[in-house]
């Protein structure tokens, strides 16, 4: 019986003659990035260059003039105390929600949790028109309205009201999740300690969940001072009056106002700006602190 030996290479091979496998160079991603940046080249940054182009293609000078015309201040003066009301309002309400869904298991919890995203799902003019038929002359509300000469439609108060519903989830949304994983182990130390609820929220929950919650009031004013469908149907747009930043872009547009158009949309971009650069402060912070 004949044993097969193994066969082993001459002492003239080396590692280095083992094959190496050859590794092509994938354009697969090169091209993905490309078509990403040529869409939002196309969608995004041309189209707000252009809006930076018309505003000063004539000078800084036109366009601060444009920005102290009596319109446009009273514009921007009634949208700045629009998201002055509401994001309080959103605030308080979101932080009640957030302490309520993350703290209580209820029924119905997956409603409430629903409802609050609703402004999410529900068209911006939708919401305006449900505001009319609630509120409106012939709404379901209007005769009481009447007899008490209280306007809401057409007036500041209905625009108040669409401006906190469309911008109602972000402070709601961005604490919930802060809260669950904050725990309520440091919660419940508290009031076995002697605590009351209100030095239990402002000294331990508050500082737990305060960049969640900045990041939601971010959001919040955003939504509030940039919002437009909803105002638009509930306020008329009348100048002078019930006229936000946003709508009077579009009425100096349509008044071939062009360049105080362009210099308003420009201030709005500014905000959109300053909001992203607030956005990313807050997410490096809540980074930070995630691996501190």
């Amino acid at each position: 019986m004949t044993v097969n030996e193994p066969r082993f290479h001459s002492s003239s091979a080396s590692d280095t003659d083992i094959a190496k496998p050859i590794q092509k160079k994938s354009w697969v991603p090169t091209i993905l990035i490309g078509i990403a940046i040529a869409y939002l080249a196309l969608i995004q940054y041309i189209p707000a260059i252009n809006v930076f182009f018309q505003a000063f293609k004539k000078g800084i000078g036109p366009f601060f003039a444009n920005l102290t015309h009596p319109a446009f201040t009273h514009a921007a003066w009634l949208t700045f105390i629009l998201a002055l009301i509401a994001v309080p309002l959103n605030t308080v309400f979101g932080l009640c929600a957030a302490w309520a869904i993350a703290r209580h298991k209820f029924p119905g919890r997956a409603i409430v949790l629903s409802i609050i995203d609703l402004p999410f799902s529900i068209s911006p003019v939708v919401a305006g028109l449900m505001i009319v038929l609630l509120y409106g002359r012939n709404g379901w509300f209007g005769p009481f309205l009447q007899a008490h000469d209280i306007k809401i439609i057409f007036a500041f108060p209905g625009m108040v009201l669409a401006t906190a519903f469309v911008s109602m989830p972000f402070v709601a949304r961005e604490v919930i999740p802060v809260l669950e994983e904050f725990g309520s182990d440091q919660e419940e130390a508290a009031k076995t300690l002697g605590a009351k609820d209100w030095q239990i929220f402002w000294r331990v929950t508050l500082p737990g969940i305060r960049w969640g919650l900045l990041y939601g009031l971010i959001l919040t004013n955003a939504r509030a001072m940039g919002e437009f469908g909803a105002v638009s149907v509930v306020s008329g747009n009348i100048a002078d009056k019930t006229q936000s930043l946003p709508l009077f872009v579009e009425d100096a547009y349509k008044q071939y106002e062009t360049e105080a158009a362009f210099s308003a949309a420009v201030l709005l971009a500014l905000l959109a700006v300053v909001t992203l650069i607030l956005k990313e402060i807050l997410e490096r912070r809540t980074r930070i602190k995630d691996v501190e």
